[in-house]
């Protein structure tokens, strides 16, 4: 497939509704681990994002200008340590996608590979720490592996999607070694981390919206 720069704008507006839509899950996720706001905070930074999405950025063709936007205005509006998270994932995604208004399957690939690598060099987060790295490490490395051996973007996302529903699922059983809710020691076990849980979310959206969009450009 091809996703536009118009096509990318879908996708991020598909994020805003998703993410209203589990607010409340995730903050009674993040109730059993944290301050109970992690769907609070998402939904802030997300409903920024709309807002530039709609004003200053809708003109705006470049792929890379968009994610850098999409990052800065998600990073402004949230206060807690999520936002240089998802502002570094989503500008390190966008230095692969710079000068570009269509992005192809070799680009999309290179895209999320970075915006999980840039998510995990910001956290310094390892898998087992109980973070959205429990997602998005095994995410990565499904789609590097499974695009390099098939070429067909849309399978091996939606591979690496599964992998990173196994990594979301794991973070339940695991002691909570980063952030605040590393106080909670042995308690935390039995938890789902809302961070896994809302970068699965995001995956998990892209890959719908693929699906809805197959074999066209979007």
């Amino acid at each position: 497939m091809e996703l536009t720069s118009k096509g990318l704008k879908d996708f991020f507006r598909e994020v805003v509704e998703m993410i209203e839509k589990e607010k409340d899950y995730l903050c009674d996720l993040d109730r059993k681990l944290g301050d109970g706001d992690h769907g609070v905070t998402m939904s802030i930074g997300w409903q920024a994002v709309e807002e530039k999405l709609n004003n200053e950025l809708i003109e705006i063709e470049d792929c890379g200008k968009l994610s850098v936007a999409v990052g800065k205005t998600f990073l402004n509006a949230v206060g807690s340590s999520v936002g240089p998270l998802y502002a570094t994932g989503f500008m390190r995604g966008a230095k692969t996608s710079k000068n570009k208004a269509v992005l192809n399957d070799c680009d999309l690939t290179e895209y999320w590979i970075a915006f999980a690598k840039g998510v995990k060099d910001r956290g310094q987060a390892e898998v087992g720490d109980k973070t959205m790295v429990d997602t998005l490490e095994p995410f990565a490395r499904k789609l590097e592996t499974s695009f390099t051996n098939s070429q067909d973007f849309e399978l091996a996302f939606s591979e690496a999607v599964n992998a990173a529903e196994e990594g979301m699922n794991s973070t339940k059983d695991i002691i909570s070694k980063k952030g605040r809710s590393s106080r909670l020691g042995e308690r935390s076990i039995g938890a789902q981390d809302p961070g896994a849980t809302s970068a699965y979310f995001i995956l998990s959206t892209f890959l719908q919206f693929i699906k809805n969009n197959s074999a066209k450009t979007v």
